[in-house]
């Protein structure tokens, strides 16, 4: 049975496909985390008092960076529902989809695997009933041709992360606890936080390991067709590979 790649743009009532219209050159892109919306928007003329006002208007703004003329920002936003997404109509037609969605000049990008051409045809025929929708491609692809990060999802990863231990990763992150060498330790994060060290440590090493479990299943996807190069020879999976 072929699979299929499909790349549409269409147009319906979005907040973020207007705000796109309204200022050509402006682009979103869209990524889904837990219930709500995480946008990353460029934005060529950041002397533009209107546009800035406008994304302020859009949600929570969580980082901004200049890059000549050009501004990025992050921006957390609960605008368009999930429950009402289109994404929820992929999902019906058994279709995945590709993040992240991109807004452009009045257009919403998508992209989207389906597993079955019967599924991909219905999905479109049902989107072309109630909005304008313009296909730019329809590939048929073999299954092992298939990304496997394409079928990695961000609620997937963070599924089980309580506020807490997501503020401590972005905390760590952007003390540089990460990098090599370590921009801090853990006695100095907490000290950015109303909480003490133990607890604070304990969020940080619940949520590392949430992730690392969360994201097991995509390794093992990414490594089923490689050759070992790390275990020695004739040794076998341990129970915490399997």
């Amino acid at each position: 049975m072929s699979m299929y790649e499909v790349s549409f743009k269409l147009r319906h009532e979005c907040p973020y496909r207007e705000v796109s219209e309204q200022f050509p050159g402006l682009s979103i892109r869209e990524w889904y985390l837990q219930d709500c919306q995480v946008l990353e928007i460029t934005v060529p003329n950041a002397n533009d008092d209107d546009l800035l006002e406008k994304i302020n208007e859009l949600g929570t703004v969580l980082h901004t960076t200049a890059d000549g003329t050009d501004l990025h920002v992050i921006v957390q936003s609960c605008a368009c529902p999930i429950e009402e997404s289109i994404v929820r109509r992929f999902e019906r037609h058994n279709c995945v989809h590709l993040p992240p969605t991109v807004y452009r000049n009045g257009w919403e990008h998508y992209s989207v695997i389906g597993f079955d051409e019967g599924d991909v045809n219905a999905l479109l025929a049902e989107l072309d009933d109630d909005r304008e929708i313009d296909v730019r491609s329809k590939t048929s692809i073999e299954q092992r041709h298939v990304p496997h990060s394409s079928l990695v999802s961000v609620d997937r990863l963070f599924d089980g992360l309580t506020e807490r231990q997501l503020e401590a990763l972005r905390i760590a992150l952007d003390a540089g606890y990460y990098d090599q060498p370590r921009g801090a330790s853990v006695a100095e994060l907490a000290t950015e936080t109303t909480v003490a060290r133990a607890t604070f440590e304990e969020h940080l090493r619940k949520a590392e390991n949430k992730l690392v479990t969360n994201a097991g299943q995509f390794v093992r996807l990414l490594t089923e067709t490689q050759t070992d190069v790390l275990r020695a020879e004739g040794t076998k999976p341990t129970l915490a590979d399997d």
